[in-house]
Parts: structure tokens; sequence; C-alpha cells
């Protein structure tokens, strides 16, 4: 027969000996420090992309332009926001007003669209308005966003997505705001309310596609008891 006495002080070795080899898990870095870091790779991918595309003729003279400038550097603001918050969203006990990063950064996005289209509707009437179909906005934004989306998914799954679906959406807020970043610089489509109905609506559809599978694509399972 086994000597319980025996067993116990085995067991007591072990607890013991795993104790002393236990190392403490390593903290996740800074939410911002991470989509800072997740930027380059994806800024890095989006100037690949509209490198191997070719940039809009255009391109310089679009440069100078405040307008331009500012709209794509709400764009960004907005992406990187997002990123943010979506990192934040999968460490448990942050702050809750992560999840209202990007509100100003798209507001901001937004507002200069929509002045956009007023301009546009005062200097050229009813033309300055005109909205024709350009599915091309979506696979384009979807193809940019592409690895930065999925590069933010890994890092996503070494947190704990308590609310998978909102991180999830967020994430794909971020990726698909990289991407339209970039397709404006290949894509010579500058008309504010095509720029808001078909790249900001793709962006935003994505988004919302990608909240409604966070469920599924961002599993976790809570170790206590129910």
């Amino acid at each position: 027969m086994t000597d319980p006495m025996h067993t116990h002080r085995g067991t007591d070795a072990l607890i013991a000996r795993l104790s002393r080899q236990a190392r403490p898990p390593r903290p996740l870095a800074h939410p911002v420090r991470r989509a800072l870091g997740w930027a380059v790779i994806a800024l890095g991918f989006a100037v690949a992309m509209v490198w191997a595309i070719g940039p809009r003729a255009d391109l310089v003279e679009r440069l100078g332009d405040a307008r331009f400038l500012f709209e794509q550097g709400a764009a960004l603001a907005t992406g990187l926001a997002a990123a943010a918050a979506a990192l934040a969203l999968t460490i448990p006990g942050a702050s809750p007003l992560w999840r209202l990063a990007p509100v100003v950064p798209g507001a901001l996005w937004l507002g200069t669209l929509s002045l956009g289209c007023l301009r546009d509707w005062w200097a050229m009437g009813a033309d300055g308005l005109r909205l024709t179909p350009d599915p091309a906005c979506f696979f384009y934004i979807a193809l940019i966003g592409s690895l930065p989306g999925l590069v933010l998914y890994l890092m996503l799954r070494r947190g704990v997505p308590l609310a998978p679906r909102l991180t999830l959406a967020l994430a794909a807020l971020a990726a698909a705001g990289l991407g339209n970043f970039g397709l404006r610089f290949f894509h010579a489509q500058d008309a504010a309310l095509m720029v808001l109905v078909w790249q900001v609506g793709s962006v935003a559809l994505i988004a919302a596609l990608a909240g409604l599978a966070g469920r599924g694509l961002l599993r976790w399972s809570d170790p206590r008891p129910a």
C-alpha cells in the first residue's frame, strides 16, 4: 500500500518546487504603446500597397491642400484611437472611458467631410452633391486593412476580451480607418459626399460586420465557477 505520509510529503515537495519555479505573468504594455507599435506595421503595409498600386497623379498637389491633410489626419487619428481602445478593452480593470477614445477624432473626421459637402454644394450646386457608385472603395479599404486587422486580432487574443463584440468592432474600425487613409493616396476621389458615403460608409460597414462576429472570433471562457 502507498504510504499516505510519503504521498503527502511528495505533494508538498512538488508544490514547493513549482512555487519556486513559477514566474508572474508579464503584464501587457500600455494600450497606447501597443497601438503605436501596431501603427508602424499598419502604415508600412499601407505604404507598400500605395506603391504597388501606384500613387494618384495629383498627389503632390493634394499634399499641399489643407482640407485633404486635415481629413487624412482625422482618419488616421480615428484608426489609432480605435486600436488603442480595442487593446484597452482586453485588460481587466481598464477604464470604460477607453471605448470613447475614437469619438472625438471620428467626429472631427465626419465634421470635416460634412463641411466639405456644404462647400462643394456652394461652389458647384447640385453637381457638387452628385453621388455615383464606387464599390472599389470597399474592396481597397478591406484589402489595405487586411494585414493590420489580422495583426490587431492576434494582439487582442493576448488579453481578456470581456466585451468581444465592441472590442472587435473597434479593431475593425482601426484597420478600416487605416485602409481608408491609404486608399486616398491612390484613389483620386475627393468629392466630400462620395468620400463620406462610399469610404466612411465602407469603414462603418466593416466595423459593424466585425462587431456581429465578435462573440465567435474573440471567445474567452471565464475560469470562475458559475
